[in-house]
């Protein structure tokens, strides 16, 4: 059989010419109709659709235009590359944010570029819909945090709109707040003289006035709202007297505007603190290109503002319209001691090429961004937390897959698992609890471990020097430093079977890594004796009469006689184990999940899971059990319950190492590590360092570090379709009481996993559409081929009746 190989919707548009000039075979017909379908049932698109209804765009001198789509893939070069150039030739690019909500982290690309005016969805009682995803943007993590977005919001939820064939509907979904400010934005550039339109309207000024003139609603945060709700009229009066500038978005940090400011405002800065990064916008209404002049300077506006230490990351180009400013904030050892507030403003000057019609040679303006920060006394040991962002890896660029395998239609692990997306919630508890969480950005090479109670990593993926393998066990039992570890599950066999066929690249993708590296987390614990197995655990089980859900998990294989170690009776899902099983008549057994340990100075505690910390896929919070963990690591509190007796070991836990998960041979993970082939930066305290301004872009235009040809995105339901956006799935998790609502929002390639080898779907996305093709285009041949057979016998009965007449 002959494939024929073209792009799904070229076929389509070339399908529906037929029709319109044939009267197509029956048969025909309704494979043209069952291709449709297919096409709509799987959701998927291809970047190259993208391109060509981008080019079509540029060339047709487009003013504005509405993207209600949007993926996680922010590294899908020739998209981002696109979009650029869309912006670029003055094209006002608005796109909806995403329908993943309430979880943050999962802004949805084009949504979270610079460039582009990313919208978000609220009610009619201004409050935001629970369906509009959330910031920060994960472009700049790991080393900092992300940038602000969404820009502005819209109404999104039962807006009134058309059928395709009469009446109307309701609609719900960031993909109908995106055209409702698409039409705003029409709006304002129709007010414009067009004599002055082309001088003073570009993607820059619009944004300008968009979140100048947006009404800042009282409850949301800055990652939920941006700057506001839309306001036309407001904008409008913004727009009417513009002149050409550029600015800073949000123009204002201020740590007393809570909740507006968090996580800013959740806990205030001290002296010896990693540094807090806060990654703003520059927009320049000047030109499609400019230049920074010169370097950000610091003006604080009393004697006591000098107490605060500044280090800038910024654009020095800004192309096309808009760049980044971060800055690195610290306070200064003499300001060990000081409680109070400082205030003052970080000035920018940016300039830009003049207006042919112009005399001057350049325009220039002047950004000021407003700081106003919550200083206090350094915090005791005991209450400093050290959370490891730098070990983290998500996608992109690899596949990294979910942490809970119960979940199935969300196989990405894609929400950064930093403290303010995912991990946002457990972040709220432990300020509460009276703990300051700090962010390390870089090795554990570069801290000092006298500064901090406990370190804590939780679902890491990345690889560890073996400087950093070595002085972890000296911060530990010499330090004094208390460390948590939430593994999570590795298992080879499942891994493999979790790959699936990627369309757009027509390639297998199969995980780099598990939900964590179990490999790289052995060798980490190796010299305190401690390591995790390949078990795949589920299952419920109590502490001290909390229930909590033990999903996907791993079981601990190794730790030293004298530790805690408490177990309980699981199901193993993993290949291996759901298969002894299924000829074994015990369906579960009693594995090690938790342990406790007393190593030299230093505490230890170990879990097998983190979905009980992860606001992704959380089924029940295990931050009761978190907040007893830290009291024993950071301040040697042992709670009765974990440290009875009865837990106590005698005998160490060992399994040999030719037992221990091991690492994958047939993946390039140099490709996704910040380890694997890299050079160890800094080997000192990195708060002086200041790990990621040197060398290290935060935007996306510096990294050089991905694949080609990622798959962009899926016209999910939600997004795509949005009066499917407030339609859930309830869904159940063995031997859970509670139920989950998971929005039918973009959930691109969760239908394509192979471990759910028995659906239709995977099938028809391997054979039955390349066949569905074959198909058409054999009867599209048989129907041209009777066409011209008839043509020849009415040629060939004209020419007898010619002959007839003339005798």
């Amino acid at each position: 059989m002959i494939i024929l190989v073209m792009g799904h919707l070229l076929l389509v548009l070339l399908l529906v010419k037929i029709q319109s000039v044939l009267d197509l075979h029956p048969t025909l017909k309704s494979m043209h109709f069952a291709y449709l379908q297919m096409l709509s049932f799987l959701q998927v698109s291809y970047t190259s659709w993208f391109l060509d209804a981008f080019n079509y765009a540029i060339a047709m001198n487009m003013d504005v235009l509405n993207l209600s789509i949007g993926g996680p893939d922010y590294l899908d070069l020739p998209f981002v590359e696109k979009v650029w150039e869309l912006t670029a030739n003055n094209i006002i690019m608005v796109s909806a944010i995403g329908n993943d909500g309430p979880l943050y982290g999962t802004l949805n690309n084009p949504a979270d570029q610079s460039d582009v005016i990313g919208v978000g969805g609220i009610d009619y009682n201004d409050h935001i819909a629970s369906f509009s995803s959330r910031g920060m943007s994960t472009w700049e993590i790991p080393h900092g945090y992300g940038r602000v977005k969404p820009d502005v919001v819209a109404y999104g939820r039962e807006i009134m709109g058309s059928k395709i064939s009469t009446g109307c509907k309701s609609l719900s979904g960031t993909s109908v707040a995106s055209p409702v400010v698409a039409g705003v934005v029409c709006l304002l550039a129709s007010v414009i003289p067009e004599t002055e339109r082309k001088k003073i309207l570009n993607p820059a000024s619009m944004k300008q006035a968009l979140v100048e003139g947006a009404s800042k609603l009282p409850g949301p945060n800055m990652y939920e709202q941006g700057a506001g709700r839309v306001d036309l009229l407001e904008s409008f009066e913004i727009l009417k007297s513009y002149k050409p500038r550029a600015s800073i978005f949000p123009g204002v940090l201020d740590y007393t505007d809570c909740p507006y400011s968090w996580p800013f405002c959740r806990q205030p800065l001290y002296a010896g603190a990693m540094p807090v990064v806060f990654n703003a916008t520059i927009l320049n209404g000047m030109g499609v290109i400019g230049y920074v002049e010169g370097s950000p300077t610091w003006n604080p506006s009393d004697e006591v503002g000098n107490l605060l230490s500044i280090h800038f990351k910024y654009s020095e180009v800004i192309w096309p319209w808009t760049g980044f400013l971060a800055l690195y904030i610290q306070i200064k050892e003499e300001g060990a001691q000081f409680s109070g507030e400082i205030e003052g403003n970080i000035t920018l000057n940016v300039i830009s090429p003049s207006d042919k019609e112009e005399k001057a040679g350049k325009r220039s303006s002047t950004c000021v961004l407003r700081l106003k920060l919550k200083v206090i006394p350094t915090p005791p040991r005991s209450n400093r937390i050290l959370w490891d962002q730098f070990h983290n890896i998500k996608y992109p660029p690899g596949y990294i897959p979910r942490d809970s395998l119960d979940v199935r239609n969300d196989i990405l692990d894609w929400h950064g698992d930093h403290l303010h997306t995912n991990f946002h919630i457990m972040f709220n508890m432990l300020t509460e609890a009276g703990y300051y969480v700090e962010t390390l950005g870089s090795p554990l090479t570069c801290f000092d471990a006298h500064q901090y109670g406990t370190l804590l990593l939780v679902d890491l993926e990345d690889e560890y020097f073996p400087e950093e393998i070595r002085k972890l066990r000296d911060d530990i039992v010499h330090t004094g430093l208390g460390l948590i570890v939430f593994s999570e599950w590795y298992n080879i066999d499942t891994m493999v079977k979790m790959r699936f066929f990627d369309d757009n690249t027509r390639s297998w993708w199969t995980p780099v890594t598990g939900g964590a590296n179990v490999p790289a987390l052995n060798d980490l614990l190796a010299p305190l004796g401690i390591a995790f197995g390949d078990k795949i655990l589920n299952g419920d089980f109590f502490i001290d009469d909390e229930q909590t859900r033990y999903a996907s998990g791993t079981d601990i294989v190794r730790f030293p006689r004298g530790g805690y170690v408490h177990s309980f009776p699981f199901m193993d899902s993993s290949e291996s184990g759901a298969t002894q099983n299924i000829l074994s008549s015990k369906s579960k057994a009693d594995y090690p999940i938790l342990g406790f340990l007393d190593a030299g100075s230093g505490r230890i505690a170990v879990y097998g899971d983190s979905n009980c910390l992860d606001s992704s896929h959380m089924v029940t919070n295990c931050y009761l059990l978190l907040r007893k963990m830290l009291d024993f690591t950071s301040k040697n509190v042992k709670d009765p319950v974990l440290f009875s007796g009865k837990v106590r070991i005698d005998k160490p836990i060992y399994q040999n190492d030719n037992q221990l998960p091991s690492r994958r041979t047939d993946i390039n993970f140099s490709a996704y590590s910040a380890v694997v082939g890299k050079p160890l930066v800094c080997g000192s305290d990195s708060r002086f360092e200041v790990w990621g301004t040197k060398g290290y872009n935060l935007h996306v235009r510096g990294r050089n570090r991905r694949l080609p040809g990622y798959p962009v995105l899926d016209l999910g339901i939600g997004l795509n379709s949005s009066s499917f956006a407030s339609e859930t799935y309830n869904l159940r998790s063995p031997g859970s009481t509670k139920i989950k609502d998971v929005s039918t929002g973009n959930k691109y390639l969760g239908i394509l996993s192979a471990d759910e080898l028995d659906m239709s779907v995977l099938a028809a996305s391997r054979w039955l559409l390349p066949a569905i093709v074959a198909v058409c285009g054999l009867l599209l041949f048989l129907s041209l081929w009777r066409i011209r057979q008839k043509r020849r016998r009415r040629r060939k009965g004209s020419n007898s009746a010619t002959r007839f007449t003339n005798l």
